[in-house]
């Protein structure tokens, strides 16, 4: 932890000086969020929307969940005014001449659908490019509504939202990021912008939370998958792309939305080490290298671990990992399956590649066993779900 996250997390407040030329991401404010390390359950791939705004005059509210970072041509204009990278909404007005500012409650709101549901550690809420033209504050809320809810059933007066970050100012072009403690499974969250502005991007980062019913009907699915509530604990290397873009659903369709590690100098190897959804039985394997083609990694090797892991000599007993695939060579750009001779029980996996280069994704099909699923459907009524 830096000694800025320390107070607790790095605050922006203000605006930015107006854009004077050249990079415009020279000025951005930004800082090192430790939550960024779980993935973004507002992730589009995971299928995640906004599903509603009360006003989007501007610019679309479609544009905070964009996987890009925000973009800035100063030259971009429309009849309605300058084009921007995000969701933008019209000045608020009071209700007079003698009184035409907004009241203290006047504000504008986004409703997001996460992509999976699950427990929020912290949220960023982007302003990158709304210079003078950001929200004064913002408030986000939760819910956990099951099934496919409306935006009309969200809003009714029986749902009852808990505060996630309460109302908070923040800066002009700034990544402004607020650490979440409730432990708790939410399904929906409600983005409030006091009394109005423009949010570039929206990233909530957390752990999924499963329904337990639903996987119970699967029988057998894809025990590592994100979506699923798999989870890339740890990575030896992260200098081009987080361990969580290979247990994201679907095949990559481009290099960014693999791992990739910069290029080794030395005898040693990268790995990824997961959490399972729950205690699985694994049966097949699939290690992808889609769209890593001069950069996949040369061999790969899976093992598993079932408990938690040994601390060594001296300390406590615990799990050893146990090899369940051999340093196997890998092809570029192929899709690499592997049936095991008997299935195997685990809490959870690694992936050794050697010497280095990349996967794009990581699938381990099993099923629960009996200790997982109740394990897993205990963590979800406890959570609310």
């Amino acid at each position: 932890m830096t000694a800025q996250q320390k107070s607790p997390l790095a605050r922006f407040t203000g605006d930015a000086n107006p854009y004077g030329g050249g990079d415009p991401y020279a000025d951005y404010r930004t800082a090192d969020f430790t939550f960024t390390r779980y993935a973004n359950l507002a992730d589009r791939r995971l299928g995640a929307g906004v599903i509603a705004a009360n006003d989007e005059f501007f610019a679309q509210r479609e544009n905070l969940l964009l996987p890009e970072r925000a973009e800035f041509d100063p030259e971009h204009f429309g009849h309605k005014g300058k084009i921007m990278d995000g969701w933008e909404t019209r000045r608020r007005r009071g209700a007079s001449a003698e009184h035409p500012w907004p009241t203290a409650e006047d504000h504008d709101w986004a409703l997001v659908r996460l992509g999976a549901p699950g427990v929020i550690r912290g949220i960023v809420v982007d302003t990158a490019h709304f210079r003078g033209n950001y929200p004064q504050a913002v408030s986000i809320e939760g819910v956990s509504v099951p099934g496919t809810p409306s935006p009309e059933d969200l809003l009714a007066d029986d749902v009852k939202w808990t505060s996630l970050v309460p109302r908070t100012p923040v800066g002009g072009h700034a990544a402004n990021g607020f650490a979440v403690s409730v432990e708790q499974r939410f399904t929906h969250l409600r983005v409030n912008q006091h009394p109005d502005g423009g949010i570039a991007r929206l990233r909530a980062y957390g752990e999924v939370v499963p329904d337990p019913g639903w996987l119970a009907a699967l029988g057998t699915f894809d025990v590592v998958a994100l979506e699923n509530g798999g989870l890339a604990e740890d990575a030896s290397n992260l200098f081009y792309s987080p361990a969580s873009n290979t247990i994201q659903p679907g095949r990559a369709r481009v290099m960014h939305e693999c791992w990739e590690t910069r290029r080794r100098r030395d005898q040693g190897h990268d790995w990824i080490r997961y959490r399972l959804a729950a205690q699985s039985e694994i049966r097949t394997i699939e290690i992808d290298t889609a769209y890593l083609k001069g950069n996949a990694a040369g061999w790969a090797s899976v093992s598993v671990r079932n408990g938690e892991e040994s601390e060594g000599a001296g300390g406590a007993e615990g799990a050893a990992w146990v090899e369940i695939l051999p340093r196997t060579r890998l092809q570029p750009d192929t899709n690499h399956r592997f049936v095991l001779d008997a299935a195997v029980v685990a809490t959870h996996a690694r992936v050794d590649i050697y010497p280095d280069g990349g996967i794009s994704r990581l699938r381990l099909h099993g099923s629960l066993t009996g200790e997982g699923a109740a394990s897993l459907s205990a963590r979800h009524q406890e959570l609310g779900g």
